[in-house]
């Protein structure tokens, strides 16, 4: 077999430890890789780069493609870009895997068959982290939900299922509210899963389902979700499996890869020793399974098991009379090195014949929609507290067949016909929509805007309103 160029970040804190002691037992197994190092994350942010790495570093995984990376620590304040986010948009890696398996009795934990897989979309949702103050008490952060992100992250999940044999895939969104961002994840995840057949589908409102996964994980299988859901509940996964700190996670692309654990640098305990190399060796085997090597990753994962089964455990999940003994980072990887060709008796041992890369559909573009421009929102800044005031000024610059609808205060409807209980913040969405019904033209929104700035008011913001073959494509104030 030829050998796989791969790119590693030995990272900060406990990170060059853990990294240490994973690349051992992985060339102990018969890794077929060689390795270019690139230094990233806080030296290189403490020199003067906010985002963490040099140029030359990203020629590096460029160049290879995967990236294997420890944890890093990125200094507080200063502007400084977090390099995971970075390195997920920048190189497209828009599916986070992360398995959540119990290792019961041998770690402590309240549910001994959860096994799941959360899939994470990792490039969208609130990440995009677009973000702007546009009053004195009013920030506001975009959602952003696109068609082709839904549908290459909910492809991959039911993808993944049926290479991995799993049963069935459910969707977590909160559509009952967002019914424009989560309603079309949601629309899109029942699109693509009649696709698929063989694999059972369901879809769960996120807050309950959040209850359901942490209160009876083995109710669920694959759990596909937008991206801030997917960031809380894989961690609130592999928490109740026993330990963030034995899990790892895989970041996908259609060209490149990140493979890293999950906890972060934990700096405290670093160059002691003790830190447990688990989670990053977890995301190491995600590795070898992508890059073809599957063999290997079943030999080290049926061999940590079998560690884990026989009591050898770091100071972090030791417990009396079910440990047997305390050891070190780097006793711990030389006791799962020993371990190699060995299966587990009790924990179920694991099979990754079926496992690699698998290449998914182009996305291809529909047909543009018919879009009809049906009206306007102007957010205005206004420091009163009276709707009834702003709606007078608003109604001021009705012309031209033009008229105001409504105004919401936080998305509330607050006039016409508001409720003086409405707490109202300086942030004003006024609403203005044609008397005839009839479609709204970009000169008479421009007309809108220099009428506002004649009478003085501070519009910081337009949204046009569309209608999308026929549909409905903004929301309603609450109230309406």
């Amino acid at each position: 077999m030829s050998k796989t160029r791969i790119t590693v970040a030995k990272g900060d804190g406990i990170g060059p430890e853990i990294m240490d002691a994973t690349l051992r037992i992985i060339l102990a197994a018969g890794a077929q890789i060689e390795i270019d190092e690139i230094e990233v994350g806080e030296k290189v942010y403490l020199a003067g780069n906010t985002a963490g790495i040099s140029k030359e570093a990203w020629d590096t995984i460029i160049r290879n493609k995967i990236f294997l990376k420890a944890p890093i620590t990125t200094p507080q304040g200063g502007g400084y870009k977090s390099l995971n986010v970075t390195t997920r948009k920048t190189l497209a890696l828009y599916a986070n895997v992360r398995p959540c398996r119990s290792l019961h009795p041998f770690v402590e934990t309240k549910h001994p068959v959860m096994d799941v897989v959360i899939i994470r979309e990792n490039e969208e949702d609130l990440y995009a982290g677009i973000e702007h103050q546009q009053t004195d008490e009013v920030v506001q952060c975009l959602k952003l939900i696109s068609r082709p992100g839904s549908e290459k992250i909910i492809r991959y999940a039911f993808e993944y299922a049926r290479a991995y044999n799993r049963k069935k895939v459910t969707c977590f969104t909160k559509d009952n509210i967002m019914k424009q961002t989560d309603g079309l994840f949601h629309k899109i995840f029942d699109e693509i899963g009649a696709e698929y057949p063989d694999i059972e589908k369901e879809h769960w409102i996120v807050d309950i389902g959040a209850a359901k996964l942490a209160d009876t994980p083995e109710a669920f299988d694959v759990i596909v979700m937008p991206n801030l859901y997917g960031d809380v509940l894989s961690d609130v996964a592999a928490q109740i499996t026993g330990s963030v700190g034995l899990a790892g996670s895989a970041n996908i692309g259609d060209e490149y890869a990140m493979f890293e654990a999950i906890h972060g640098s934990a700096p405290r305990r670093a160059g002691q020793n003790v830190a447990n190399p688990s989670g990053l060796l977890q995301g190491a085997i995600l590795m070898l399974i992508h890059i073809g090597q599957g063999d290997v990753a079943e030999r080290v994962q049926n061999a940590w098991l079998k560690t884990l089964e026989d009591g050898i455990h770091t100071y972090d999940i030791y417990k009396e009379g079910v440990s047997k003994q305390k050891v070190g980072t780097s006793e711990f990887a030389d006791a799962v090195i020993a371990r190699l060709g060995q299966m587990p008796k009790t924990l179920k041992p694991v099979s990754f014949k079926a496992g690699t890369a698998f290449k998914l559909p182009k996305y291809e573009r529909k047909a543009p929609a018919k879009k009809d421009l049906v009206g306007v929102d102007l957010f205005v800044h206004w420091p009163g507290f009276n709707p009834n005031e702003i709606g007078k000024m608003m109604e001021a610059l009705n012309h031209d067949n033009v008229y105001l609808d409504m105004i919401t205060n936080r998305g509330v409807k607050v006039y016409p016909d508001g409720f003086e209980a409405t707490f109202c913040t300086d942030h004003w969405r006024c609403r203005f929509k044609t008397n005839d019904g009839k479609n709204l033209t970009k000169q008479q929104i421009i007309d809108l805007l220099t009428k506002a700035e004649a009478h003085g008011i501070d519009v910081i913001k337009t949204e046009n309103l569309y209608y999308f073959n026929g549909e409905r494509a903004f929301s309603l104030g609450q109230g309406q």
